[in-house]
């Protein structure tokens, strides 16, 4: 009976800096879009002004999740603080649907007392918030398939881009027509449009809270091609969870009577669940016999 624990340490990348910026860049949003829409008493810029707040204290938040998860073990967290870049994640998630909460409610009211907006100032505001939430984005496009932390702060910034552009076609509308009611309701799209986007997001960042198998690994997959392997029986007591959002770790129990030798099948092993299923962290315990009651 052999067991073998393997991390396969690779360098995480940093998005410190991509986090620093896009913060300093809405902050200067924020202020600009408050301003402004209390100055045109636009609704669709206050919300808008709401909604990148809450992007702020997001971003604030993944650099904080992104900084401690490169921390180093220490006899207290033996995996070190990994797993705060799926509390920022889960963080962000709740932010978005509080912005939502605010904007809906704020939008509602001015349908129900609508109140002038300053078309032209909406419109040149919204237009600066277009370009900043943009560029942002862009800071987090190349990681956001890999890592949910950034995805989180990739999806607020294109959501705040598309956001601003609604503000724009709600001050058109109002230049052209006059209608004001087109303001609110553009609020309430905007809602509607965070909270669809944010739905993903939130179930995937509370699975990987509660430990669940992160998306895009199929334990029965692990487990065949576990099973598959040269000299291997049976595999029991599989367990994969991730360890942060860029990170997976996997314990599971080979039974291989027939295995030639136990270090060439743990090698074999670590190797394909690295390039098959890109998990980094796997402790395996290779049994001649199926053992009950092994757990440790």
């Amino acid at each position: 009976m052999g067991a073998g624990h393997d991390h396969h340490h690779h360098q995480r990348e940093d998005y410190s800096r991509a986090f620093a910026l896009g913060i300093a860049l809405n902050v200067g949003i924020v202020v600009l879009e408050a301003t402004y829409g209390f100055l045109a008493d636009s609704m669709a810029l206050i919300a808008d002004a709401g909604h990148n707040l809450s992007d702020v204290l997001g971003l604030v938040v993944g650099l904080a999740g992104s900084v401690m998860a490169r921390r180093s073990p220490s006899p207290r967290f033996t995996y070190g603080l990994k797993k705060a870049s799926i509390l920022a994640a889960l963080v962000n998630s709740l932010f978005l649907l509080v912005a939502v909460g605010a904007i809906a409610a704020e939008a509602v009211r001015r349908l129900i007392d609508p109140a002038p907006a300053e078309a032209q100032t909406m419109i040149w505001v919204a237009a600066v918030a277009i370009a900043v939430n943009g560029l942002t984005a862009l800071l987090f496009l190349r990681g956001r398939s890999r890592d949910l932390n950034v995805r989180a702060a990739f999806q607020h910034m294109a959501a705040d881009a598309a956001v601003s552009a609604a503000v724009v076609f709600a001050g058109l509308v109002i230049l052209k027509t006059g209608q004001q009611w087109v303001d609110p309701v553009m609020s309430l799209a905007v809602a509607g449009v965070i909270l669809w986007g944010s739905a993903g997001l939130m179930k995937e960042s509370v699975g990987m809270s509660l430990m669940g198998v992160p998306s895009g690994i199929d334990v029965d997959e692990v487990q065949i091609e576990l099973a598959a392997l040269d000299g291997v029986a049976t595999v029991h007591d599989l367990h994969v969870w991730p360890l942060s959002t860029t990170e997976t770790a996997l314990t599971a129990h080979l039974v291989a009577p027939g295995a030639d030798s136990t270090d060439e099948l743990l090698l074999a092993a670590r190797q394909m669940l690295h390039d098959r299923f890109g998990i980094e962290h796997c402790t395996l315990q290779v049994e001649r016999t199926h053992l009950e009651d092994t757990h440790c």
